[in-house]
C-alpha cells in the first residue's frame, strides 16, 4: 500500500515538472517576441520623429502593391 501511495506521488511529481518546463518555455518564447515587439516600436518611434512635422504622406504610396 505505501508502496503504490510512492508510486502515484512520483507519477504526480513526474508529470508537474513536464509542466513546468512546458510553462517555462512558453514564457521564454513569449518575452523573445515581446523583446521583437519593444524593438519595433523604438523603430517605429525613431522614423516618427525623423519625419518632419509639416511632411505630407500619402498614404495610397505606402500600401503595400498587392492592395
Amino acid at each position: 500500500m505505501t508502496e503504490d501511495r510512492l508510486d502515484r506521488i512520483e507519477s504526480k511529481l513526474a508529470l508537474a515538472e513536464d509542466a513546468i518546463d512546458e510553462l517555462n518555455m512558453t514564457v521564454f518564447r513569449q518575452q523573445q517576441l515581446i523583446d521583437r515587439l519593444q524593438k519595433q516600436i523604438v523603430q517605429l518611434h525613431r522614423q516618427i520623429a525623423s519625419a518632419s512635422p509639416g511632411e505630407r504622406r500619402d498614404l495610397r504610396e505606402e500600401i503595400p502593391p498587392h492592395y
